[in-house]
């Protein structure tokens, strides 16, 4: 990959900075350079000949109209921390708990219409008449209650200070003013936003593309007062940053039901993405989704008019948007781009039904990252991550085709670190030729079709609301990454799917996650018709792969619904006095790479004297295999993504599906991977280790044996 090769790289420029910019733009081989948040690009930059990238936030950075028109703010529903009565009254400062910047309390008539005290004890909602408000202190004075119960109050509350416009602030210690969230389901501020859209475009005759930062609704970040709280409720796929007075009243005209507060708050936990969605939920969900949509494409047909194209940012404001909704096309999008750490994160941007798919990568130019850990600063070192980030995203680039890569912020940052600047040259370059190994043909797979099951299905696939490094405590997630990388088809179903249509070309069936959690399905699991269909599917020759506690629901003979497939279930304290078959671990050569395992849990027992334990922990099942009709089910008791274990998850598969280990265009190391690109007769083996490593293939042109440096890519022509 010596060779070098130009274009399909977005550079992120600066004004004060053209000397630096025109020269990394022609060193990394960029064809389009764009602005960051905070930045912008100056004349000698946007007539460089380059493409231009502009971002915008539709819904911010619009103080002077929101100032004018503080009641078209965006809101959301907030809840006290509960309070316990010591007598018949009690009273509660509205924002005692809440960052004061970034919220106020709507107490208009129409916002208070919604507010609601609490009876945590009870769980039942208070009478309006036993409780007012003082707006001058801001406090809500219970009186009539009951000593000894707890209450909580959720109102209304103005977003004052947009939450990615705050995290830019308090990471880069800017002294900016806060900019407000607008909210387009007013029809004023709808008509503002496309005047002013208008006017942007008709001002910006040198951009090529309208990069918008996702749309109109940020992912949920709700910040507290303590700053050893700080961060009070966070999740990537909610919708509570959505509701206003307009919006409820709104929605209970389309449905013919009303919400309320608590169907927001629901008792303090939120609608958590990690756990099943209830039909209300739903609802609203889709309800919210139509009004981005519709708007949205009011929005890209106007930026078309112009001559020029909509690209969304997958990140931040995208809620309503979902790229993987039935309502997605009718935007019209020209582009996607997604921020990128991880593998999984690259596979859910192909898979969007736009024409161009483009990665963001990690690290992103600020001082310091997402976890407050130093990047371009002292104790930093962005080489290191950049090598980290690229390793994760790399493979699974290997199996889908993206058509652009790129960075975002601050361009100067990267003056004092030339090992950054010489490996994202070199990531640049070995990007263009996996995109053109794509362009050649498809990449070979093994013909396994697999399925991932859980609650969300197709509308959440490849994600599990946010980044693995945010999500590290759910299987799924690590399941989803090892995935990304492996020769295998792979699609998301839910048990709506699975009622409906069966498992048609299905070959592998993934369930992984805790009882309860939309990952392992919850009380999805209490409608039989799952039950037969997997058992059906199973028994014909499929494999079900159970991960943690795939199936588990209360109520029914086994605490797994397929306990009967997977040969092993839970004991949740009912069984304790109940046998348990004895059993011993059998090896079964190769399947099992040395050095991978998983965590174990307690608790496990096998259903019956056949079903065959493979790997155990202190005398606990952690990997097991039970034969049942022409399949079989596979259970794992966790699953942690490394190399290692993602290829025994694959030779798990392989095994279930009595395939042999070996394959042509597998590596013998697990440490390496490889793809083949039959049109081109190219292979691509990769080193996803810091150690250089030892690696051999067997093709149908003969066995290559190769030794690859740390992180190394190498490319074979066979033929």
């Amino acid at each position: 990959m010596t060779e070098k090769r130009t274009g399909s790289f977005t550079l992120p420029g600066e004004s004060g900075y053209e000397k630096l910019t025109l020269e990394l733009a022609q060193r990394w081989g960029a064809d389009v350079i764009r602005d960051s948040d905070g930045t912008v690009l100056s004349e000698e930059i946007t007539d460089a000949g380059y493409g231009i990238y502009s971002t915008i936030c539709i819904i911010r950075d619009h103080n002077e109209w929101a100032e004018q028109h503080p009641e078209q703010l965006q809101q959301t529903f907030l809840m006290t921390e509960a309070k316990m009565a010591a007598g018949e009254s009690l009273v509660f400062h509205l924002m005692e708990d809440f960052y004061e910047d970034q919220f106020a309390v709507n107490d208009s008539m129409e916002g208070m219409k919604y507010w609601q005290v609490y009876d945590r004890t009870d769980n039942q909602a208070v009478l309006k008449r036993l409780w007012t408000y003082d707006r001058e202190s801001g406090n809500v004075i219970l009186g009539n209650a009951i000593p000894w119960h707890k209450y909580t109050v959720s109102f209304l509350a103005y977003r004052i200070w947009e939450e990615i416009s705050m995290y830019n602030h308090v990471t880069n210690h800017w002294e900016k003013e806060h900019l407000m969230p607008v909210d387009p389901r007013q029809p004023e501020t709808r008509e503002y936003l496309y005047g002013w859209l208008k006017n942007w475009c008709e001002t910006h005759p040198s951009t090529t593309v309208v990069r918008f930062t996702s749309l109109f609704y940020n992912f949920v970040w709700i910040w507290g007062r303590d700053e050893r709280k700080r961060n009070l409720f966070s999740d990537w796929g909610s919708y509570d940053f959505t509701v206003s007075p307009k919006a409820l009243a709104e929605f209970e005209q389309e449905f013919g039901y009303a919400l309320t507060a608590e169907d927001f708050v629901n008792q303090g936990k939120f609608h958590v993405t990690h756990m099943p969605p209830g039909e209300k939920q739903r609802d609203y969900m889709a309800f919210i989704n139509r009004f981005v949509v519709a708007f949205g494409k009011e929005l890209v047909e106007l930026v078309h008019s112009y001559g020029k194209k909509a690209y969304v940012f997958y990140d931040d404001s995208w809620v309503g948007t979902e790229p993987y909704g039935d309502e997605f096309r009718k935007f019209r999008f020209d582009g996607l781009i997604k921020c990128v750490f991880s593998g999984y994160e690259a596979r859910l941007c192909a898979g969007v039904e736009v024409e161009t798919h483009e990665l963001r990568l990690h690290p992103y130019l600020f001082p310091v990252g997402l976890g407050g850990a130093p990047t371009f600063c002292e104790g930093g070192d962005p080489t290191r991550e950049a090598k980290k980030y690229w390793v994760q995203v790399r493979r699974a680039l290997l199996r889908e085709k993206i058509d652009r890569i790129g960075l975002g912020g601050y361009l100067h940052l990267v003056e004092g670190y030339p090992d950054f600047c010489r490996y994202m040259e070199s990531v640049a370059n070995e990007f263009r030729f996996i995109k053109e190994f794509h362009q050649a043909g498809e990449v070979y797979t093994l013909g396994i079709n697999i399925a991932v099951l859980h609650s969300w299905g197709r509308l959440r696939s490849w994600t599990l609301s946010g980044h693995f490094h945010e999500t590290y405590m759910h299987d799924l997630i690590h399941i989803n990454e090892a995935l990304s990388g492996l020769p295998v088809h792979v699609k998301f179903i839910s048990f709506e799917d699975v009622r409906k249509n069966g498992l048609k070309g299905v070959d592998v069936l993934i369930n992984a996650g805790a009882a309860g959690t939309a990952w392992s399905g919850g009380s999805a699991w209490e409608d039989s018709r799952v039950a037969e269909a997997i058992s059906h599917f199973v028994f014909e020759g499929g494999v079900l792969v159970g991960v943690n506690e795939p199936s588990a629901v209360e109520g029914y003979d086994t605490y797994f619904r397929l306990a009967h497939i997977l040969g092993i279930d839970e004991d949740t304290g009912a069984r304790v006095c109940h046998g348990r078959w004895d059993h011993e671990v059998e090896t079964v050569a190769g399947l099992i790479p040395e050095g991978a395992g998983v965590k174990g849990r307690q608790g496990l027992y096998l259903t019956d004297g056949n079903t065959r334990v493979l790997a155990e922990i202190d005398g606990m099942p952690t990997i097991a295999m039970h034969k049942a009709g022409k399949g079989c089910g596979i259970y794992l008791s966790s699953f942690q993504v490394n190399t290692r274990n993602t290829r025994m998850l694959l030779n798990l598969m392989l095994y279930g599906k009595n395939m042999p280990l070996k394959q042509n265009y597998l590596t013998d190391n697990p440490e390496t991977e490889c793809a083949w690109y039959p049109a081109d007769k190219k292979l691509v083996i990769i080193n996803n280790s810091t150690c250089p490593q030892k690696t051999a293939v067997d093709t149908e042109y003969g066995r290559c044996e190769e030794l690859l440096g740390p992180y190394e890519t190498r490319i074979i022509i066979l033929a």
